[in-house]
This record gives C-alpha cells, structure tokens and sequence, in this order.
C-alpha cells in the first residue's frame, strides 16, 4: 500500500547510522492532513531487534506526531550492508477526543466500510565513516606534490650513491702526502745504501792490500747497512 490521505510520513525510508555493538535512532514524523483525529500503529518484521516509542497513538487534525524509532546493538554487520527488515505503518480515523489509551488493535482489524490505511517503510543502512572521496587526479596516477616528493627522493638517493663513490678530499690529499714522504725517504734510503756498498767495496780492497783484518769503521758501516736496510723493509 502507498502513502494515503490521512497521514503524511516523513521521511519515507528508515535510515540508520550503522556501528557494530552500538545503538542507532532515527525518527518519523507523521502529519495529520485531515480535520479529524487519526490513530496509529507501527509494526515491524523483528519486534526484537528494534524499539517504538510510541508505536501506536493518536494524531490531533491537522497536528503532528513524532515517533523514534531505536534498532539494538548489532554484533556483526549484514552482507553487503543490505538491511531486509520492513515496517508498517496503519492509520484510522477514531472518534472525536479519542486519546493514546484508546486505541485498541481491533482499531486496526480491516472491516466491510471501514479504511485502514498501510505504509510500507524500508531500513536502510549508513555507515559511521564513510571513505573520504578521492580526486580525480589521485585516483589516475599520483599527485602532484606526491610525485614530487618522490623524484626528490630519488634525486637525493642518486647523490648519496655518486658521493659515495668518491674519496673524501681530506683523506686524498693526507694519503697522497704520506705516500710522498715514504717514496722520497726510500729513494735517500736507495741512494744512501749505494753509497755505503761502495765504500765498503773501497774498504775491502784497502784490506786486501795491507793484508789486514775488519777495522772498527768496517764493523761500524756493516752495523748501519744492516739497520737502514731492516728500516727500509719495514716501511715498505
């Protein structure tokens, strides 16, 4: 049945903002659009699940009524968010002065003459927290300043890798240094120990001449080459 002539119900679909294990209201407002007074009643497919407050009553002519309607903390959410609970919604014209406490559910019992009028009222589900919309331009590749962000950071990833490769200048030019210094004290080193050989080479023949034994400068200078030579093969 649609909406009829004695009430107008606003709005026409229950809509409740769903969040497991909490409670959610939502509320009717029924609009007396006759001169005379109109009872109601509101049923539902799970009595258990929700709760009407009122869910009968009466609605003075041309006033209206409001109705809460509560559905009960759920444990689990129904697939795909599709609620199939229905309510209904009957209204009849009562007596003039009728009162909430006299209406009775024979009111409602359909009868040769009599109108009983019936409104089908669907419930539906919101969620709590809604996904924030995404723009266009995030949803077909990345954003601007996220792009950005991101060749920034290879940039800054190149650099690191290029830099890494490179020897520290201080470090360079101390190595170079010391390398310097040992190649010119092996040369003098080099030079120094010909120039020993030699002597001992005049030595030896000054020996052999007068026939004697090693003199003391002889002794002395093969003492020295030994040391310079054992300095130079540590160093290198």
């Amino acid at each position: 049945m649609s909406e009829g002539g004695f009430l107008e119900i606003e709005p026409k679909e229950l809509k409740f903002v769903f969040e497991l294990k909490k409670q959610s209201s939502c509320s009717l407002q029924l609009i007396n659009k006759t001169d005379q007074y109109v009872a109601f009643k509101v049923k539902t497919t799970n009595p258990k699940k929700y709760c009407v407050r009122p869910n009968t009553g009466i609605v003075l002519p041309r006033a209206t009524c409001d109705v809460t309607v509560t559905m009960q903390a759920q444990k689990e959410a129904p697939p795909d968010m599709q609620c199939k609970d229905k309510f209904l919604l009957q209204s009849v014209i009562t007596e003039h002065g009728a009162e909430t406490k006299d209406v009775t559910p024979e009111m409602f019992n359909k009868e040769p003459g009599k109108v009983v009028e019936e409104f089908k009222l669907r419930v539906v589900y919101v969620l709590s927290s809604p996904p924030s919309p995404v723009p266009e331009e995030a949803e077909e590749g990345s954003s601007p300043r996220s792009s950005t962000f991101e060749n920034g950071a290879q940039s800054f990833q190149h650099d690191s890798e290029t830099r890494s490769h490179e020897p520290p200048k201080e470090k360079s030019s101390e190595t170079l240094a010391m390398i310097s210094k040992l190649t010119e004290e092996k040369n003098s080193a080099i030079q120094y120990n010909q120039k020993l050989r030699q002597e001992l080479d005049l030595l030896r023949k000054e020996c052999s001449m007068h026939q004697g034994g090693f003199s003391i400068t002889l002794v002395v200078l093969v003492g020295l080459l030994g040391a310079l030579i054992g300095y130079i093969i540590k160093k290198s």
